[in-house]
């Protein structure tokens, strides 16, 4: 009935001994305010469904229990829908672990590294689609020259192109995977860096828009330490990227992380006009400089256990009660809309902080709502706008300054001022 996280309790984010120059973690429970088990079970009825309300305020508050973090956030993500039964979710949870089997075993036919519990950090094939028999390679794979994968590979003919561009994308995830939250005990284990590998290589096959792109093992590594079925997640990660794929998505002149940054200068110009002014004046007008944070959702910025604790207060602050509905339509491309995919006014009670916000005031781009994130790192410029204004004579300046703040950034007051700026760029905006 309830899920089972990949590691007792909160082990998932020790940090190595060896490993002395990372950020402190600020995250404690706090009894009270920390939505606990108890009040988790509690939210739900006989049947099961859930009153996502009820936990809202809580994760607000002080964060999920890191017993209970995976489960909850595969609701927050909108993997399920509260009004659903314990019965419904496992018939849903059974065929999307149906449907990843399925993917991973085509994946394997092409590959079969995947699913082998290793990973490669060397191309295999030429962009031409032959093979390469790099020396390591051969090691990380553990296939000879002489191998069945190699002969057949080279008679095989021209590959398809979709092939052709998924294996070129495969050694690129190995070096990021293999960069990827090093510093935790966790990743000690060959067998979790291949995980990791695993999901993002089979996120890399389904995706034809997007594939992989560098920060998305940022994202995707604690999905693999919350959820103990790999399919489980996989399948919260997709719903992640459901939010954020439109970052990632790259037209050839530009990224799609660029409209979030016009969205920030704008809301920098409203809120703190004079730095705007001084940044444009330094060159940083484009605000490129704010581009990991948004790419990565603050995950370089704040300790592992931290950055979790921001997710989750972020996800709540904009849970929409709409989100499985629309996740679920065939055609939905990750923009949320108002009001429900079938008609039915959504409940206001059901929704997060922010997003009733927006409901009350309407507060939209043409896009759709703003992210939450945008206001972070409007709040964070805000909060640094005086020693940026004195001390920075150039971008390597302004690069210094917010790369200081990594590790002694508060993630509660750091949503608390992303809420407070909201709620001021609305009635500004309006004006």
């Amino acid at each position: 009935m309830w899920g089972a996280a990949a590691e007792p309790a909160d082990s998932y984010y020790q940090i190595r001994p060896e490993c002395t120059d990372v950020p402190n973690t600020r995250f404690k429970i706090k009894p009270g305010k920390t939505l606990s088990v108890r009040k988790w079970h509690a939210a739900f009825t006989q049947e099961g469904l859930l009153d996502i309300g009820k936990t809202l305020s809580r994760i607000q508050r002080g964060g999920i229990h890191p017993s209970i973090r995976g489960e909850v956030w595969e609701f927050l993500l909108g993997c399920y829908d509260p009004k659903s039964t314990f019965e419904e979710r496992e018939q849903i949870r059974q065929r999307r672990r149906l449907q990843y089997a399925s993917w991973k075993q085509e994946c394997k036919q092409m590959f079969p590294v995947i699913g082998s519990g290793g990973f490669i950090t060397a191309p295999v094939i030429t962009e031409k689609g032959q093979p390469i028999l790099d020396p390591l390679v051969l090691q990380e794979t553990n296939l000879g020259e002489n191998s069945d994968f190699f002969k057949e590979l080279a008679s095989r003919g021209p590959l398809d192109k979709k092939v052709i561009q998924w294996m070129l994308t495969l050694h690129q995830i190995g070096l990021d995977v293999n960069r990827t939250d090093r510093t935790l005990v966790f990743y000690e284990k060959k067998e979790n860096l291949s995980k990791l590998w695993d999901i993002l290589a089979l996120y890399a096959w389904i995706d034809d828009d997007v594939g992989y792109c560098q920060g998305m093992s940022d994202l995707c590594s604690p999905m693999i330490m919350l959820l103990e079925d790999e399919a489980d997640a996989f399948w919260c990660f997709e719903r992640l990227m459901r939010r954020l794929r439109g970052n990632f998505r790259s037209t050839g002149k530009s990224v799609g992380v660029e409209e979030q940054l016009t969205h920030l200068a704008t809301i920098t110009q409203i809120i703190d006009p004079k730095l705007h002014t001084h940044l444009e004046k330094l060159g940083g007008g484009d605000y490129l400089f704010a581009i990991r944070m948004i790419m990565v959702q603050f995950r370089r910025e704040f300790s592992f256990c931290d950055s979790l604790y921001l997710w989750e207060m972020m996800w709540a602050l904009e849970y929409d009660p709409e989100m499985y509905s629309l996740y679920e339509e065939p055609q939905f491309e990750g923009q949320r809309t108002e009001g429900s995919s079938k008609g039915k006014p959504k409940s206001i009670n059901q929704c997060g902080k922010y997003e009733r916000e927006n409901m009350k005031n309407g507060g939209k781009s043409a896009e759709g709502p703003l992210p939450i994130s945008v206001f972070l790192v409007a709040s964070v410029l805000k909060d640094k706008s005086s020693k940026l204004m004195t001390e920075a004579r150039g971008l390597d300046d302004v690069v210094k300054i917010l790369n200081d703040i990594t590790g002694n950034l508060d993630a509660k007051k750091a949503c608390t001022g992303a809420m407070k700026l909201h709620k001021k760029y609305l009635k500004k905006a309006k004006k």
